[in-house]
């Protein structure tokens, strides 16, 4: 893995992981139809250049026919090492508290909301690069355990409880009543 040539950046303020590479493994699909260019088609984009890249630097290299879900997951590991998350281990003594006082030795990983939209926008873009949905490793059972391991790591790790939000049914609007005529004789 030391071979990458990839750097990377995670923002913190908009949950988004982006990494420069130099070339691209993975080819886009040749349309005539100008490239979109919103965010999220440009992270998608950039997303899937890096894990192509990945893919070539990989010893040996991998093509994306042969990528599995563990593949993804050795992916996703090799993301931690640029990572900006403050995660505490079970003996550190600021562990479960959401503002550390002070400094520890705790290491940086990736955040779980950034790992989770990376995964969905690779998860998209294979199947929009001719990959069937039904083999698409970005959507494994062990990538999806993967990223709620993590996700219930960081909120213990933080002291921050993810538990399901209710939905809020909008309140139901009563209808007026109209009286029933009565039959008289």
């Amino acid at each position: 893995m030391d071979a990458v040539l990839a750097t990377a950046e995670s923002s913190n303020s908009e949950n988004t992981i982006s990494i420069n590479s130099n070339s691209a493994a993975i080819s886009a699909p040749s349309s005539s139809t100008p490239v979109s260019s919103s965010r999220y088609e440009n992270q998608k984009r950039r997303d899937w250049n890096t894990f192509g890249q990945y893919l070539k630097n990989h010893r040996p290299p991998l093509s994306l026919s042969r990528c599995s879900g563990a593949h993804v997951l050795e992916f996703l590991r090799y993301l931690d090492q640029f990572g900006k998350t403050k995660v505490h281990t079970q003996i550190c003594p600021f562990f479960g508290h959401p503002s550390p006082p002070a400094p520890c030795p705790c290491p940086l990983r990736q955040a779980w909301g950034s790992l989770d939209a990376l995964i969905g926008r690779l998860r998209a873009a294979f199947e929009e690069h001719g990959g069937k949905p039904e083999a698409n490793p970005f959507g494994a059972r062990a990538v999806r355990l993967y990223l709620r391991e993590v996700r219930e790591l960081q909120a213990k790790a933080r002291g921050i409880s993810y538990e399901k939000k209710k939905r809020k049914r909008p309140p139901q609007q009563q209808t007026p009543q109209l009286p029933v005529p009565s039959a008289s004789s």
